[in-house]
């Protein structure tokens, strides 16, 4: 495997145009200038949105997959990114793209160049600068058939300009699988994850044998009924939604809100899938939150380290006036689900802190508070897939 940054020709390339049928894990395909653009939220939705975070996070393509078969040998893929930099902090890493063959991994890689995003954190500025697109390269592969995934970066904007290959394409077959929609925090969309393939969804799905469709959006889980509407909309065979930590963190919202929010969003979702087995998962344990409000504020402090540490800043006493923590999420959601499930069978509640608790944070500690590291990522996503997936898991293989 290598990465150039302009076209080789040492082969005999044959041009393949990227459509939605070559590409698994986007609700929408945005036609652009030189290429496609995935969103992982339909345009209709984008338009409601007024965020600047989520519309950042919805682009970037995590759970978002090339999917085709060939007996290629040699594949390109030419993209711009669009790539984050922090004032005053080292350079972050660049993106991954892992590559699968008939399931396996077999390469990663990154794409050069591409668009700058720099962010000042302590400002509160977002400059952009254009660059050229990069391409990356997979070879040496095996001349047969063979089915091809190639996952997106989970944290880089990504136009796909051109897929080249040294023998033909097409789509790869409907080999049967169960699709899995997922909506949750950052740390379902990837935060510190070491790869794309290797976010907790991603293991999680992997294991349990499902498609996965990632609408984890970093900082961007707070019951917005637009995603409500868009899960609503997308096919899909099992559901989970994870809620809390960005509601608290963002200190948007009050408990009076909360609970009918909560209850709305869930109803949007079964206007689209009455009986669509649905899972709500409360936040994994973050020692900050779970009995201050917030809002969270980030520590500078370190940032000439590479180092960006979060804080909550509010007041426990404000609990009696309805502010919101960590454990008075997780209590109104178990209610809620319980209340709910009188009448819904198909709806089921996971502890976040099944997941990663009290025990892991002493042996996995959340690097900035807030985010779990890449170890972490497996661990969670490997409990998820044990207990949710499992044979008497709310997302149990059909039996005969």
């Amino acid at each position: 495997m290598s990465q150039a940054g302009s076209l080789s020709t040492e082969h005999k390339w044959i041009t393949t145009p990227i459509t939605a049928e070559l590409l698994r894990g986007a609700l929408d395909l945005e036609r652009t200038e030189h290429g496609v653009l995935p969103h992982r939220l339909p345009a209709w939705a984008r338009a409601q949105n007024t965020d600047g975070q989520l519309a950042m996070a919805e682009v970037q393509p995590s759970g978002v997959r090339l999917v085709f078969r060939t007996r290629a040998t040699a594949i390109e893929l030419e993209a711009r990114r669009t790539k984050r930099v922090y004032v005053g902090a080292p350079p972050r890493p660049d993106g991954l793209y892992d590559l699968l063959v008939d399931g396996v991994p077999a390469g990663q890689a990154s794409v050069p160049g591409g668009d700058t995003l720099t962010v000042d954190m302590a400002a509160g500025t977002v400059v952009q600068q254009s660059g050229p697109s990069g391409s990356l390269r997979f070879d040496g592969l095996a001349d047969a058939v063979k089915d091809i995934e190639i996952w997106l970066p989970y944290n880089e904007a990504t136009e796909l300009l051109a897929l080249r290959t040294d023998a033909p394409v097409e789509a790869a077959p409907d080999h049967g699988r169960r699709v899995w929609l997922h909506h949750g925090s950052s740390i379902s969309h990837g935060s510190d994850a070491a790869s794309p393939t290797t976010t907790w969804p991603a293991l999680a799905a992997s294991l349990g044998g499902v498609e996965l469709i990632n609408m984890g959006f970093g900082g961007s889980a707070l019951l917005d009924p637009f995603t409500a509407r868009s899960m609503r909309d997308t096919p899909a065979d099992l559901i989970s939604v994870k809620f809390g930590i960005n509601i608290v963190n963002a200190d948007l919202m009050r408990l009076r809100a909360f609970a009918p929010a909560m209850h709305g969003f869930l109803d949007t979702i079964r206007e689209g899938h009455p009986t669509t087995p649905l899972l709500v998962v409360s936040s994994i344990l973050c020692p900050i939150h779970e009995d201050t409000p917030g809002p969270c504020a980030p520590d500078f402090s370190d940032i000439s380290e590479g180092k960006i540490r979060f804080r909550a800043v509010g007041d426990p006493a404000e609990r009696a006036a309805g502010k919101l923590t960590l454990g008075v999420t997780r209590d109104e959601l178990s209610r809620i689900v319980k209340q709910r499930a009188a009448t819904d069978a198909n709806l089921y509640y996971l502890d976040g802190r099944d997941l990663y608790g009290e025990a892991d944070f002493a042996e996995l500690p959340l690097p900035d508070e807030l985010h779990p590291d890449a170890a972490a990522h497996r661990r969670i996503g490997e409990r998820f897939a044990a207990r949710v997936f499992a044979a008497e898991g709310p997302f149990a293989a059909e039996r005969p």
